[in-house]
């Protein structure tokens, strides 16, 4: 049961215990899962019935605690080939009832060894679904959850305020940049379908803390991936003349990444084919002179609906995403933004997808620009497939066109 500091009641608490503390002044007690110690970030919800291992390793969870609204969590246990990444990147988990033992064939861990031998501390046995309410009413909250030595030694309200105290020092995902700290840190590339010997199209991508299938979506459309840090300043994304540039997903605060802008900036000046995808797609809003906020709960699952406002379908989507582009839908808008490059404009923007859960902007498409976005992961489904194959298609029709040109 989730109560308020104040009334929390009971017994000391028990090795095995442990706490979980919103800024709010909520708090629940529980089972200590994983490793025992002091987690602390932005507790958020995610709504895949599936998929822990994905949402724990995906880059784009860094820096917040995650609860998973699913009551049973760990029957999987941990496989390596469904990583998103080389770690568990969340900073705390939540769960209400996790599996004795994991049942699956290629599981070679459990969540819970897992879990300890990375150092992340979870709670379970709690009420998740008072607190995923909880969250949909009142949004994200700062939380912390406390086990072993950081249980209070005195129980009730008394023991709790001081965890209280340390959950609002806390710092919040809000008004933090954090794709330099996921990122990769050196350059690589990644040839078509890992051939060496194809010669694709090159995409210079900008690595804002993307996960292992969205490099895949581009190598298997035959697309040369030239990933660089996100650190990268435009003449580095810019060297070599790339057929494309794709800025990725990842965590983070856009309005507080004016580097990225910048680059962004610099490729639509130069009319180079640009996809930008979750954060990379708010950087796009942010470079046309839009601007983003923080949204109230957040969209994290695989079930969200988004329409295609081209052809009025609805693709159930994957999310993981806490920010979002302010602009309006009902028509294109026209010169949003002035470029500081030449002193040209950038030109027409549109709205090309929106949530039908509650009409967030899930994609843009400049008019007189190559460039699109789109705030949902498009590698999850078939017809969410389709914005790479669009960036596919804009880099052949520039490259022909370049083609063309010289020969005229």
């Amino acid at each position: 049961m989730i109560r308020a500091v104040e009334t929390v009641q009971g017994s000391a608490y028990g090795p095995d215990e442990a706490l979980l503390v919103l800024e709010d002044g909520t708090a629940a007690r529980g089972r200590a899962y994983g490793a025992k110690g002091r987690a602390a970030g932005d507790m958020v919800f995610t709504t895949s019935m599936t998929g822990y291992q994905e949402v724990l390793t995906d880059p784009r969870h860094a820096g917040q605690i995650v609860m998973m609204t699913a009551p049973h969590v760990g029957n999987v246990g941990m496989i390596p080939e469904d990583s998103r990444s080389g770690r568990i990147w969340a900073s705390g988990l939540i769960v209400r009832d996790p599996a004795r033992r994991a049942s699956h064939w290629r599981a070679e861990t459990e969540l819970d060894a897992e879990l300890r031998a990375q150092d992340v501390v979870g709670i379970a046995e709690v009420d998740t679904r008072a607190l995923t309410r909880h969250l949909r009413d009142h949004g994200v909250l700062r939380a912390g959850i406390f086990s072993g030595p950081h249980l209070p030694s005195v129980p009730g309200p008394q023991g709790i305020q001081p965890l209280l105290a340390q959950v609002r020092q806390s710092a919040a995902i809000t008004g933090t940049a954090l794709s330099e700290q996921v990122s990769t840190a050196a350059a690589y590339t990644l040839e078509p379908d890992g051939n060496p010997d194809q010669q694709g199209p090159t995409v210079a991508v900008l690595d804002l803390g993307m996960d292992t299938r969205t490099l895949r979506a581009l190598t298997g459309r035959g697309l040369r991936a030239h990933v660089l840090p996100a650190a990268a300043g435009a003449d580095q994304v810019l060297a070599g003349d790339p057929d494309g540039v794709f800025f990725t997903n990842g965590p983070g605060d856009p309005a507080e990444m004016d580097r990225a802008v910048e680059v962004a900036r610099a490729v639509l000046a130069a009319k180079i084919p640009f996809l930008g995808l979750g954060l990379g797609h708010q950087i796009l809003g942010r470079a046309l002179g839009l601007e983003t906020y923080a949204l109230h709960a957040g969209h994290r699952g695989r079930n969200h609906p988004v329409q295609e406002l081209d052809t009025g379908k609805v693709l159930i989507t994957t999310h993981n995403h806490g920010f979002a582009v302010q602009a309006p839908t009902a028509e294109p808008i026209a010169e949003p933004a002035m470029s500081p490059y030449e002193g040209g404009r950038f030109g027409r923007v549109r709205v090309s997808h929106v949530s039908l859960t509650d009409q967030v902007v899930e994609g843009l498409e400049c008019v007189d620009v190559p460039a699109l976005s789109v705030q949902f992961h498009p590698g999850a489904g078939h017809e969410a497939g389709r914005p790479y194959d669009r960036f596919a298609a804009m880099i052949s029709t520039d490259a022909a066109t370049r083609v063309a040109s010289e020969e005229n």
